[in-house]
């Protein structure tokens, strides 16, 4: 699966310097680059939206406007692609609050949990009525896929499927991802995603999401935690997804530009590591340059 971002207010592509290949899609670049992909070969595309600093507020609610960058940007893919490819949006507010957390704050600045998922609900069946087959709930929050799934059924969505991020760690591969985005995160995510060093709570969490009606579980990162990939394949009767990251994907595309090594060698080496390890989904970077090179 490839991620793809999807730029408010820009005329043409722009480059994200920290993630060579990759850019900030205009509306009709995104058309034509997830449409060269699906012909590739690519298996579905998971779209995040980058909305202007000025639409942001502390809500997020750029992100269920129905004018919002996302929604707008899963209407044409929906029209152009159809049922072609598996179409995924990312169900979070990060890229939409002004202040960057994953979530709606309290009067003392803390994420409120509660009132998060209701905001969650909204994301998701806007998403939805934009065409997206599936919702990525990304926030780690508690209860976040019972609320959505809840929410979706009775907006009449029942065959939107749900990716959970299930076991999202607080990792430090994701700064390249925080460019790609434009995020005006304050603080840090320590309080809501998991800590790399605790596995017996992420698989929990995995389980948790199961047991609230999760279709797929993700692990994110990938690279850093394959013995979480592995676990949790294990013992998740669906499918399990993980995410070769930003982090990920720059530091091997960094090196290979500076001879260290070969890019398709080591690329395709990791992602079979993932694969390897028991994940069913691997989104990555480079979906259509695999895609390409396995052709």
């Amino acid at each position: 699966m490839l991620p793809m971002f999807v730029a408010d207010g820009i005329s043409e592509p722009r480059e994200i310097h920290s993630m060579p290949g990759v850019v900030q899609h205009t509306r009709d670049s995104l058309r034509r680059a997830a449409a060269d992909a699906v012909a590739a070969g690519v298996g579905g595309v998971m779209l995040f939206g980058v909305p202007r600093d000025e639409d942001k507020d502390p809500t997020g609610s750029v992100g269920v406007a129905e004018d919002g960058i996302l929604n707008v940007a899963l209407r044409d893919l929906a029209k152009d692609l159809g049922d072609d490819t598996v179409l995924m949006a990312d169900t979070c507010l990060d890229e939409f609050t002004d202040h960057g957390h994953c979530g709606v704050l309290d009067a003392a600045g803390r994420v409120d949990n509660d009132l998060t998922n209701r905001r969650y609900v909204e994301l998701a069946v806007a998403q939805a009525d934009s065409g997206a087959h599936v919702v990525g709930p990304s926030g780690m929050m508690d209860g976040q896929v019972a609320a959505i799934r809840d929410g979706l059924d009775a907006a009449g969505h029942t065959d939107t499927v749900i990716l959970a991020y299930a076991a999202k760690f607080a990792s430090g591969f994701y700064g390249p991802f925080r460019d790609a985005v434009g995020s005006s995160l304050r603080g840090d995510r320590r309080t809501y995603q998991q800590n790399p060093g605790n596995a017996r709570e992420a698989l929990h969490e995995v389980e948790l999401d199961i047991d609230e009606g999760a279709d797929i579980v993700m692990v994110k990162p990938a690279m850093g935690y394959l013995d979480i990939v592995r676990a949790a394949a294990d013992l998740s009767p669906v499918p399990v997804a993980a995410y070769q990251v930003s982090g990920e994907y720059s530091m091997i595309s960094a090196a290979a530009a500076n001879g260290w090594i070969d890019l398709q060698t080591v690329a395709l080496e990791t992602l079979t590591g993932i694969r390897r390890a028991g994940a069913d989904i691997v989104v990555t970077y480079w979906a259509a340059d695999v895609a390409g090179w396995l052709a």
